[in-house]
Parts: structure tokens; sequence; C-alpha cells
């Protein structure tokens, strides 16, 4: 064990977040949008998972070019999702639970609605030009650079009443801050006092390893067929992002005892222990976002590969190892901007319960933070959409008029890639029960489509269930509380060429532990290392009923286990 940690523990070293899409959560007051009155109404449920934080995506004032990441107010509720006074509620009620409050904060850029932006544009005069980076255009009028966006198209987007391009590393209705302005520190400082102060008790950071651009803006290497390219070695983790980090943490994080986790990309294993190592005074944990593009060509999810398991291995592995003993990780398999794990890594068919269990097995006996998605707990799956039109996200659209619209490509194989792999798909809503709607709203129809499986996939009926995913859910969790070896144990890789099983061990302090987990649908073959053949190991987690564990164990379709021996 790592004495320095232990010695400085922190509590989220040992807790479970629960993240919550809040409008797909539950609608407490029946227009077909979920609310913070909704969250209040559910808290004894997320209670019941024996989670610790409660993390909730952006409910700010947003005019919603992408589902709230666009802020037009730092400082108040978006009346979709209520009041500040249901926001009090909310956050007090998680508190009397005995749990923590989690804010998503927007800082690389705000909606192009934001009162500073509107004022930014009007004259280079403006006090608030300068909170964003506007850029005159080139001899010929066009964009000061071929930086392409993270949804696509120029980076660059025209102002006319200054003559200007303004920066959005992504949708256009999102321009980036300038952080080198130190105004615009001094305001975000502001805006987290703030909040801490009514209650909040850390924040996740949301693409906060934007901060910087590089001065010149240099073109890069166009995308085939694009005149546009992606600039990340311009503005990804540039070492100033530390300095930005620091004066956080020393102005506000550890002033106030707050939990950070930095969503970010891109990162070097020497970058990622500069922003949360234990010395470093940065950020307290990661949550490197590229960790599971494993199965798609780069950044293009919608450029789909089968899995390759042993690559997902080696990278995962790389996280454990690159980061034990030297700052600390975030654990997840889906989040509000990925499809669905179950359909993405395991079977949602004939094998759902079986590897919706094997993945949080795999996932989350690792050393980290676990950050469970609202609906995987339940095993909730993607979408099967017959229409374009139902999905609701701005990066849908927008590759179906690049491609389909304007490139003439087959429409029926794009609905295909968007069922598969879109962002909506995390997005739909919360599986509550088998009555109309899945439970999430009484109106006649929700912002978006439920999934159709709902009948079958719902809280309700694996309440009922002692062997539901729900209820390995909530044994996972309190049994990772249990064992130091799962907080500060060592990782070792088991079979890293195999493209069937993922199993490690891990070893803390006379305590050893064995994961075994197989993604595949047939049988499989494993030989137990020696330490867990003898007497005094522990079944700690099983997702088929009688494990018969001998030298070597034949592994059922998806089958999982995590064997414990030592005191």
């Amino acid at each position: 064990m790592n004495e320095k940690l232990k010695r400085e523990e922190k509590w989220w070293r040992n807790a479970t977040v629960y993240q919550i899409y809040p409008r797909s959560f539950f609608d407490a007051n029946g227009d077909g949008e979920g609310d913070l009155a909704g969250i209040t109404a559910k808290l004894d449920y997320i209670k019941s998972l024996g989670v610790d934080v409660v993390w909730s995506c952006p409910y700010f004032v947003s005019p919603k070019a992408d589902n709230g990441y666009d802020v037009a107010d730092y400082r108040d509720i978006d009346p979709a999702f209520g009041t500040m006074e249901q926001w009090r509620e909310m956050v007090d009620g998680v508190h009397r639970r005995g749990m923590r409050f989690v804010m998503d904060f927007v800082g690389n850029h705000t909606s192009d609605e934001h009162p500073w932006f509107r004022q930014a544009c009007q004259s280079k005069d403006s006090p608030y030009h300068d909170y964003y980076i506007f850029k005159p255009g080139r001899a010929d009028g066009s964009e000061p650079s071929n930086w392409m966006s993270v949804f696509g198209g120029s980076m660059w987007e025209k102002n006319p009443a200054t003559d200007e391009y303004y920066l959005h590393t992504f949708a256009v209705k999102q321009p980036d801050l300038n952080w080198e302005n130190p105004k615009v520190v001094d305001e975000v400082v502001d805006i987290m006092r703030f909040w801490i102060e009514l209650g909040v008790d850390g924040f996740r950071l949301d693409a906060i390893n934007y901060l910087y651009k590089e001065p010149g803006y240099p073109d890069v290497e166009p995308l085939p067929g694009s005149k546009y390219g992606f600039a990340t070695e311009h503005y990804a983790n540039k070492p100033r992002v530390h300095e930005h980090f620091n004066t956080l943490n020393r102005r506000v994080f550890s002033k106030y005892g707050a939990m950070t986790v930095a969503e970010v990309a891109y990162v070097d294993m020497d970058t990622a222990r500069g922003y949360c190592g234990p010395d470093r005074q940065e950020l307290d944990m990661l949550y490197p976002f590229d960790i599971l593009n494993v199965d798609q060509e780069g950044f293009d999810k919608f450029a789909p590969k089968p899995l390759d398991l042993p690559l997902l291995k080696s990278e995962l592995a790389r996280w454990q190892t690159g980061l034990h003993n030297s700052g600390w990780l975030a654990l997840f398999m889906g989040n509000h901007d990925q499809c669905r794990a179950v359909s993405r890594f395991g079977d949602d068919g004939k094998y759902w319960k079986q590897s919706a269990k094997m993945l949080a097995n795999c996932f989350y006996m690792m050393q980290g933070t676990p950050y469970i998605f609202q609906g995987d707990e339940i095993g909730m799956t993607n979408v099967h959409y017959d229409s374009v039109d139902k999905f609701r996200d701005v990066e849908v659209y927008n590759t179906y008029r690049e491609h389909v619209i304007e490139g003439g490509e087959d429409p029926q194989k794009w609905l295909q890639l968007f069922c598969d792999r879109a962002r909506d798909n995390g997005r739909t809503p919360m599986q509550w029960d088998d009555s109309k709607n899945a439970g999430f709203t009484t109106a006649d129809e929700p912002w978006i489509e439920v999934v159709d499986n709902y009948p079958r996939i719902n809280v309700a009926s694996q309440e009922k269930d002692p062997d539901s995913i729900l209820n390995f859910y909530r044994e996972l969790i309190a049994k990772r509380k249990q064992w130091d070896v799962i907080a500060y144990g060592d990782f070792a890789l088991l079979q890293p060429d195999s493209t069937e099983l993922f199993c490690y061990t891990r070893h803390c302090d006379g305590q050893d532990l064995l994961c075994a987990n197989n993604f595949t649908d047939h049988e499989v073959s494993f030989d137990l290392p020696a330490a867990f053949t003898g007497e005094n190991v522990t079944v700690l987690l099983q997702n088929y009923p009688d494990l018969a564990l001998s030298g070597t164990v034949t592994l059922r379709p998806y089958e999982c286990f995590t064997l414990i021996c030592g005191d």
C-alpha cells in the first residue's frame, strides 16, 4: 500500500459516484423533461445503491445547443430544470442522506447567448471583448486557420460587427473563453466560490485541458476530403494548463476541500501525473475521456471497429500502472457522451444480464473511483430508432447533413451508425417501470423517445429480483468499501494477448484479488493462479450461481468472478 496515500486519506478514494443526466432522469412536473425536483424525488433510490456522491450534468440557464454544456448564466438555474429553491432542496436532500454533491462546471467555453459574449461581439472596445478569442481573418477574408471543431467544420466563426472570427472548440454556439485574461480567471473563481458556499462539495471540470491555445493558430494537416484538420497538438494539454489548475487549487479547491475530477483527452502519462499527482496541488483525479476509444478510428465514434480486447486491456492497464502511487483515476464505462456500455462491449441480447454484470465486475474492481452512469445499473441499452428525426443531438444533425444531405451517402447506413454510436444512446429517459414512457414522465411524449425495451428493462422489475443487474451493482458497491486491496492494491494484467478473457490480479498488504471476465458468448478455460487455489479464498462477486473453483476454471458466456485471499 502507498503509505503516503493512506496517511493523507481522501474520502473520494473509497467513494462511488452516481452520474445523473438531469433532462432524462425523472420528470416531476409532467412537461416531458427531467428536472431537479425529479432528482430529489429519487434520492432514496440513489442512496439505496450505496453510492457516496451524486454528480449532475449541467442545469444552468442555457439555450441547450449542446444539451446544457453551453451556459448562458453560471449563477442561475434554467427554468426547464426548476428554481434555485428546488436546487437547494435537492442538495440538502443529498446531504441529509449522507452523500455529497458534485457540480458539472463548464469552464472552457460559454454559450453565445451569455451576456459576456453578447457584449464582446458588439465592439473591439467592449470590456468583454478579451473574455473570448477573436482574431482577424486572412487577407482573402477566410478563417484565421484551418482548425476543425470537435463537432466538425471550422473552429472559427465570423463576427460581422467587429470583422473578426471567434474560436469555438465545440459548437458554433459555444465560444471559447480566453483564460489568458486574468479577469476571466477571476470570474471563474468567483463562480466556483458562489456554488461552494451554497453547498457544492466538488466539481467535475468539463473539457478543462483545453484552456490554453497556442498563439498564431498554425494551420494543420487537413483530414481527407476536408479543408480542416484536428489541431489538438496546439490546444490540448499545453504546459500553461498546469498553471491554471494550480491557480484554481490555490484560490478555490484547497481552501474549501472541494473534490475535483477533470475530463481530459489526448493526455500522456507524465502530463496526467502532473495534473493529479499527490504533491502537485492541481486536481484530485482524472477522467480520461478517450480511454474507451479502442473500438473506433481515433475520436471518430462513427467509424467503429470490432472491439480489440487486447488493446482495451493494454490501455486500461497503462492507466492502472501509470497512476498507481502517482495519481488517481475515475473508473467508467459509459456516460452522457457515450453509447450504452452493454450494447458496446457486451451482449444486449441473449446474454444481456450476464454481460452487464461482467462489465461492472471488470471495470469497477480496478483502482480508482467508480463513476456509474444512470441506467447502467439496470443494463439500459442502445436505442432502436427507425428515423434520424428521433435523435436530438447536434452532433447527429451535423454529421447527417455532411454525409447524407450534402454528401449523398446511404441514409440507412447512417441511421444504424447513430443507433449504435450516437451520444443520444446514453441520454434516453431513465427506465423506472413498465408504465407508459417507462415511468419517466406523465406527459404524452418525453423530450426524447424511450428505448422500446423498457417493459423488460426497468428499475421496478429488478428491485424484485435478487439476481438482477441492479442488485449486483449494490453488492459490488458495498464490497468495494470492505477491502483495502480494492482501493490501494497494485495491478497486474494476466494473459494480455487473450482475445477472450480480461483477467487481472491486485495485491496490497497481505490481501490478493483476482478479477476474471469472459468477453465472449462461448466457454473459455482459465488456469487459476496458485495463490487462489487454496482454502483461504473468498468469492467476492460472481454472475453465475454455481461457480466451481479448481485449478482450471471454465468460464461460461460472459461469466465473471472476483476472488480475494488474505485477511
